[in-house]
């Protein structure tokens, strides 16, 4: 099945090349209509084709409207303003996609011209830090984006790049090897390490010789000293087995491949780099100079890939990542989701990657998907009554207690296992969904209390129309043949059909501009247009029973599955 919108836009031009075949070579463009009124897609091409045609629009508007022939599928083309072509679909054909659709395992989402293989780099916690709140954005718009892409039928590699090398663990490992026995690290947990984690860092900063044996730890690692290295996978361990514990109550899967991954080939990079005079020395470091970037100065900025005293910094190993991903990996598709404040780091990449002639933008495509902060009610970056970052576990139990709560006044005589699995998914959903509604580009204000909430765009609204209809199934107790013939009749069916139908579409925006919120405003407005559905139109017992079961069965379905994309789940009872 098709896009609507795809649809109508090859009736349009078929149309308008019968009409004016010096056209053939224009691309039309056919979107939904903001108010139903003016019919449910409109064209405005007509005005822009003035100048091609010599010409008024409403002359080319209404000329294109008399060669448009599709009684099957539309019920009225008119012209409005100075050249809109307005197109309203026929209830008969909408009645027959829904049915189709209900027979259709991807709910109408038609399979992509070409199959890609999309990598994306999300979360990317560091190591000996637990995760906090400014994670959260990044994991669950990334796991979204990558739940999407693969429903899409894409090839989806999900890659959690994690800071598990460089100068600070040299600090660390040498303040363990001076005061921490291999016992006590064996048994230790994330909350040790981050002590000694601080401890490390003061001693760095008071004490030169400490200093001297934490870069010297930063050599023995890299060159793979047996103690070091040992020490060190027992560090990545421990946070692994924290981190790991997030993930699970999130319901993320993702796959390791942290920067000590790219330490082999940091070396031979710059060396080539040097050799072919891309990177030149510049204060002792070995830089790349890229155009359009300066200090405040003005002065030319670079992009240090080798630092005076030999080391490695972020920039060469995200060059080798890149590298590495695009020549071994052989993707055609790259997503960086990270936060705005990275946005010149990764332009600068891009750029120094096609510099280097390993990134050719006419074969792989590279994308930074950045995104704003989370407030608090203050209107500054979310943090605890003390000041301190919070804790993104923290943050996700006490959504699941809050949840819980309210559940329980809710539903009274739920076993109490039942009630603690079914806040989980409330809780969780709620935190989620109040990200991937807002427009990543955008902060927002964390707040229990509207999150929560079962009005307004809320993941709470969205699993009470699935919770509805599960009830309106139970007590009809039976399910109308599939082969039932769907009849749309009143205006609230038509609205919420066209709805149903309109589902790849809204994937299409989220996969063509990387913007979760584009289903997140789907899916509320398809539980409005059902709420409206239902106040309309009796389903229990009405001559139409059968037909609109299977509208609701639509309902239950796309709802179920649109949730599942961005990453929640759904409840049979709230």
């Amino acid at each position: 099945m098709d896009n609507l919108s795809n649809l109508l836009q090859n009736l349009v031009e078929q149309a308008a090349h019968l009409a004016y075949p010096s056209c053939q070579n224009y691309t039309f463009s056919v979107f939904q209509t903001a108010d139903p009124k003016f019919g449910h897609y409109q064209c405005n091409d007509a005005l822009k084709l003035t100048k091609l045609l010599s010409l008024p629009p409403r002359t080319i508007a209404e000329t294109i409207h008399k060669h448009i022939s599709a009684p099957d599928i539309l019920q009225e083309v008119s012209i409005a303003g100075p050249g809109f072509i307005n197109l309203t679909l026929s209830p008969h054909f909408l009645a027959h996609q829904v049915a189709q659709l209900l027979h259709d395992k991807k709910c109408g989402v038609p399979d992509p011209q070409k199959t890609e293989t999309i990598l994306i780099d999300f979360s990317s916690p560091n190591v000996a830090k637990e995760l906090h709140v400014g994670h959260l954005r990044s994991t669950i718009i990334g796991d979204s984006l990558a739940r999407t892409f693969n429903y899409l039928g894409h090839d989806v590699l999900r890659i959690n790049h994690i800071g598990d090398f460089g100068t600070q663990f040299g600090m660390l490992l040498a303040y363990l090897k001076q005061h921490v026995p291999q016992d006590t690290l064996n048994a230790a947990t994330l909350q040790d390490l981050m002590h000694w984690y601080k401890e490390a860092k003061k001693q760095f900063d008071i004490d030169p010789p400490f200093k001297q044996k934490a870069h010297q730890e930063v050599v023995s690692l890299q060159a793979g000293d047996k103690e070091a290295v040992a020490t060190w996978q027992s560090i990545c361990t421990i946070s692994r087995t924290s981190y790991r514990q997030i993930y699970h109550l999130l319901d993320i899967d993702i796959t390791d491949q942290g920067e000590s991954f790219y330490n082999p080939f940091l070396a031979p990079l710059v060396d080539d780099l040097k050799k072919r005079n891309i990177a030149i020395e510049s204060d002792g470091a070995l830089c790349i100079f890229l155009e359009g970037f300066t200090t405040r100065e003005g002065t030319p900025l670079p992009m240090i890939i080798q630092k005076s005293d030999g080391g490695y910094n972020y920039d060469t190993t995200d060059l080798a990542a890149l590298k590495y991903r695009i020549e071994e990996l052989h993707v055609d598709r790259i997503i960086y989701v990270t936060d705005a404040g990275q946005s010149q780091h990764f332009r600068m990449l891009f750029q120094a990657a096609e510099k280097a002639g390993f990134l050719n933008p006419s074969t792989t495509t590279v994308d930074h998907v950045p995104f704003g902060v989370v407030l608090g009610s203050d209107g500054k970056k979310f943090k605890t009554r003390s000041g301190e970052t919070e804790k993104l576990l923290d943050l996700l139990k006490e959504a699941i207690v809050e949840a819980k709560t309210l559940l329980a006044e809710r539903l009274p005589d739920l076993p109490e296992t039942e009630l603690d699995a079914a806040a989980q998914i409330f809780g969780i959903d709620a935190i989620k969904y109040a990200d991937l509604s807002c427009h990543r580009l955008k902060d927002y204000t964390f707040s229990y209390e509207r999150m929560l909430k079962f009005e307004g765009n809320t993941a709470a609204f969205l699993l009470y129309a699935y919770v509805r209809i599960q009830g309106i199934k139970r007590k009809v107790g039976s399910t109308p043949d599939p082969s039932t013939p769907i009849i749309l009749e009143h205006p609230t069916e038509i609205a919420l059909a066209l709805h149903l139908r309109r589902f790849p579409e809204a994937l299409s925006h989220v996969a063509n501009e990387l913007l979760p919120n584009r289903l997140a405003d789907y899916l509320y407005t398809l539980a409005e247009t059902f709420h409206a559905f239902f106040r309309d139109c009796r389903v229990e017992g009405s001559p139409l029973q059968d037909s609109r079961l299977l509208l609701c069965e639509g309902t239950s379905r796309i709802l179920a599955q649109g949730l599942s994309l961005l990453g929640l789940k759904t409840l049979d009872r709230m």
